[in-house]
């Protein structure tokens, strides 16, 4: 039976794929904005991920001010050490892509006494693999067991969940950004165009497209790709810099040096909608103008040629860089700040998450179609 909890207070376990490495996935940036938020509104949280050796090797921050992290080495460890605290926790919520997932939310659906979450940080991905069981970290039966399933993508996603999953509620909990750290500084500008993000085959020709293309016709600007997994035998164009990683400590300076960043959005992101990233939240709050691919939703985060520049081609491309004067990117990248700065910080995230427990708890969460998509 779930026992009343304290609103101003509450123990909240998150067991996710990795918030002590960023390298290679975008969870760790997402967690770690949640949680500070989260503990700058008075709540507690441990974090728990499994001890793995890509991530061990690659760990930029082992610990965090904000929450207890906590490594398991595998699913008998997890069960052996933290069944008390996902007994006494107010919340426990499972994230995507966490190995074992399918056993871990079983033995979280069994042994948690009160609210239970799954937070889906690859809700697109999630779906298209649940036909036959292919997913790995969740199965289809599990989406109804879950108090409330938490998604990176809203809009009729949402719905999809409710009416074909099962889901009890769904609802949109985005990425954010913590604004602390990510700021304006002084505008360097010796990268033209910048972009961030891991090697995805289904992202790869866009790139080529908008990034790459553009390099080769403008020889004498310079354009940076941050990203692992990169095919090895891939060959840039001679203005264009490669970087395996930039720790999260240096994205603030990387979008501080960039006259414009690109955004490309994965092709199951951009079929679904209503998937934005985190690097368009990190961009705009640095005011750093961006471009980007388009998608349904796009408009409801940023406003098309006020607060964004939507391309669809290497010309696209090129007149951002060669027609849009200064000024205007800077009102722009100005006007994308204000909003993020409104609608998507870590606190103002956390406050949404914390507005979802209380409603599973009191029974009065309002139905996808009244809630705010994004402000």
């Amino acid at each position: 039976m779930r026992r009343s909890i304290d609103p101003s207070s509450l123990n909240i376990v998150i067991i996710g794929l990795a918030i002590t490495s960023s390298w290679g996935n975008g969870h760790a940036t997402t967690y770690r904005s949640l949680v500070k938020g989260l503990h700058a509104l008075g709540h507690r949280v441990l974090f728990m991920e499994q001890d793995q050796p890509w991530y061990a090797a690659h760990r930029d921050a082992p610990q965090l001010p904000h929450c207890d992290t906590q490594l398991y080495r595998d699913l008998h460890d997890l069960r052996a050490r933290f069944a008390e605290h996902i007994r006494s926790a107010d919340a426990v919520i499972v994230g995507s892509y966490v190995r074992d997932g399918v056993a871990v939310s079983d033995w979280v659906l069994n042994e948690a006494r009160n609210v239970r979450a799954f937070y889906d940080i690859d809700t697109p991905l999630t779906l298209a693999s649940l036909h036959g069981d292919a997913c790995e970290y969740l199965r289809a039966r599990q989406i109804h067991a879950f108090d409330i399933v938490l998604s990176f993508a809203g809009g009729p996603t949402l719905t999809e969940l409710e009416r074909v999953y099962g889901a009890r509620h769904a609802r949109a909990l985005y990425c954010s950004v913590d604004t602390a750290r990510y700021l304006p500084g002084r505008r360097v500008a010796d990268i033209d165009l910048g972009y961030m993000g891991t090697y995805s085959a289904d992202r790869q020709p866009a790139l080529e497209t908008l990034l790459c293309e553009p390099a080769r016709a403008l020889s004498l600007q310079r354009f940076m790709v941050v990203g692992a997994q990169y095919p090895s035998g891939l060959v840039w164009p001679a203005n264009v810099l490669h970087v395996d990683h930039l720790p999260p400590s240096a994205h603030p300076s990387f979008y501080n040096r960039q006259r414009w960043t690109l955004n490309i959005t994965r092709a199951s992101m951009r079929a679904a909608g209503y998937s934005p990233s985190v690097r368009l939240f990190e961009a705009a709050a640095c005011a750093t103008p961006i471009i980007s691919d388009a998608w349904p939703g796009l408009a409801d985060v940023f406003e098309p040629g006020k607060e964004i520049a939507i391309v669809q081609s290497s010309e696209d491309v090129l007149r951002c860089l060669l027609e849009l004067d200064a000024a205007q990117a800077h009102r722009m990248a100005r006007a994308a700040r204000e909003r993020v700065l409104g609608a998507h910080t870590s606190e103002q995230r956390a406050r949404e998450l914390l507005g979802y427990l209380h409603g599973v708890v009191n029974r009065d969460l309002p139905t996808p179609e009244r809630q705010s998509v994004i402000v």
